[in-house]
């Protein structure tokens, strides 16, 4: 019985040795760019890491129907010298599949260099969920998330100091207080808060250096590079070299940062609260959570958009 049509293949009617063998071969025989539709009754996800392994990372999986009778799945073959995008790519485009990545714990602010299969496996998350959810983010209702792609340099530097940089110095305080305060109450029944206290301790340490050197290193030679550009000249030689130099370091402090920020979630198992938890260890918990968040996004900006055209800025005016 003929089992193509217009590039579909129901794989219910084949015999089950001559499934995965048949799709391969559908597979290998499609151009670049082309696609191949299977419809299956169960879902298929195997085949999934099956084709990776033994093709590679060259194609693109899309579940169109999911059960629970039917599983309809679109497998296209990538275009050779076609680069994946990484994490902090995806939430450049589109800052609401950053929320796909918080939910399943995938970093795409420091460690948004990884592709989603490759930051998946690290933590052993299945990735066929994950693609299948930034998928779904598609066909959700855009909000009207504000343009920080299409922002000037100098504009969204000013931003992140009057936005992140202000709510680290006024919030950061508030949780070093909080934090001793909680270790020293609870500290004896629940031991975990001790280096939740020294972890918070390094963060404030590590972040109040940091922002001074981007306000008064960084940032103004960035503003330099976009003055030199608008008046058609070359940037001023300065110490540190390239501007690619203080980008490595910040890069470094924010991955440290993050760390930190990591442990105390998980000592605190996602900001759980005992049932003896005062009211202080309540607030405590809640402003750990949304300074997190809060980084996520100050971080991203810096590392996936403000940093990169800065580099490629300088590239630029010394080819």
């Amino acid at each position: 019985m003929e089992t193509i049509t217009e590039n579909m293949l129901n794989v219910t009617l084949l015999e089950p040795r001559q499934k995965h063998p048949t799709i391969f071969a559908r597979f290998d025989e499609l151009e670049e760019g082309e696609s191949l539709t299977i419809h299956n009754d169960h879902d298929p996800k195997p085949l999934y890491y099956q084709l990776l392994g033994e093709r590679g990372n060259i194609f693109i999986w899309e579940y169109l129907e999911e059960g629970p009778q039917w599983w309809k799945i679109r497998i296209t073959k990538r275009i050779t010298g076609e680069q994946e995008e990484t994490l902090g790519e995806i939430a450049v485009k589109d800052l609401r599949k950053a929320e796909v990545f918080k939910k399943y714990g995938l970093d795409f602010c420091c460690g948004g260099k990884k592709t989603v299969k490759e930051a998946c496996a690290e933590k052993g998350i299945d990735v066929t969920k994950v693609e299948k959810e930034l998928q779904q983010a598609d066909k959700n209702p855009a909000a009207r998330p504000l343009p920080y792609n299409d922002w000037s340099l100098d504009f969204l530097a000013d931003y992140i100091v009057n936005t992140h940089h202000s709510y680290v110095r006024k919030t950061l305080p508030d949780i070093k207080a909080y934090a001793l305060k909680v270790a020293q109450v609870h500290g004896a029944q629940h031991p975990e808060l001790i280096p939740i206290q020294q972890l918070v301790e390094e963060v404030n340490k590590e972040l109040s250096e940091h922002l001074v050197k981007e306000e008064e290193i960084l940032f103004p030679f960035i503003k330099e590079l976009i003055r030199a550009k608008d008046r058609s000249q070359s940037p001023r030689a300065v110490q540190f070299g390239s501007v690619q130099n203080p980008i490595d370091m910040m890069e470094a402090e924010h991955e440290s940062a993050g760390k930190c920020m990591e442990e105390i979630r998980a000592l605190s198992n996602n900001y759980a609260l005992p049932e003896d938890a005062c009211a202080s260890y309540s607030l405590l918990f809640k402003m750990l959570n949304d300074f997190e968040e809060d980084l996520h996004i100050h971080v991203h900006l810096e590392n996936n958009i403000l940093f990169p055209k800065a580099i490629a800025l300088e590239k630029h005016l010394n080819p």
